[in-house]
C-alpha cells in the first residue's frame, strides 16, 4: 500500500493537520479584520455624505485628543476620502489574503483526504 514507515506518515499527517488548523485560524482572523474595516469604511462614507449635505458656511470640527479644531469643509472631505481610499485598499488586501488562506486550507484538507 504505502512505502513510507508509520512514523513518517504520522509526522506528515501531524504537519498537514497543523497547517490546516493554522490556515483556518488565520482565515477567521482575516475575515474578522475585513468585517471591521468594512464597518469603518461605511462610517466614513456616511460621514462624507452628511458633510456634503450641510451648507458650505457650516462650521466643522475635528477631534484632536481632548479638544476640537475647526476645519474647513473641503479639507475635512479630502481627509475622509483619503481615509476611505486607504480602507478600501486594506479591505482588498485582506480579501486577497483571505483567498490565499482559504486555498491553503482547502489544499491541506485535500491532502488529509488523500492520506
Amino acid at each position: 500500500m504505502s512505502a513510507l514507515p508509520d512514523e513518517t506518515l504520522r509526522k506528515i499527517l501531524v504537519q498537514i493537520q497543523q497547517t490546516a488548523v493554522q490556515s483556518q485560524r488565520s482565515l477567521n482572523l482575516t475575515k474578522q479584520q475585513c468585517a471591521a474595516k468594512e464597518r469603518e469604511r461605511r462610517i466614513v462614507q456616511l460621514t462624507i455624505t452628511e458633510i456634503s449635505s450641510v451648507g458650505r458656511d457650516t462650521n466643522l470640527y475635528k477631534g484632536v485628543g481632548k479638544m476640537f479644531i475647526m476645519v474647513p469643509q473641503k479639507t475635512m472631505e479630502q481627509e475622509l476620502r483619503a481615509q476611505e481610499k486607504e480602507l478600501t485598499d486594506e479591505i482588498n488586501s485582506l480579501n486577497k489574503k483571505s483567498k490565499y488562506l482559504e486555498k491553503q486550507f482547502n489544499d491541506a484538507q485535500a491532502r488529509l483526504k488523500d492520506i
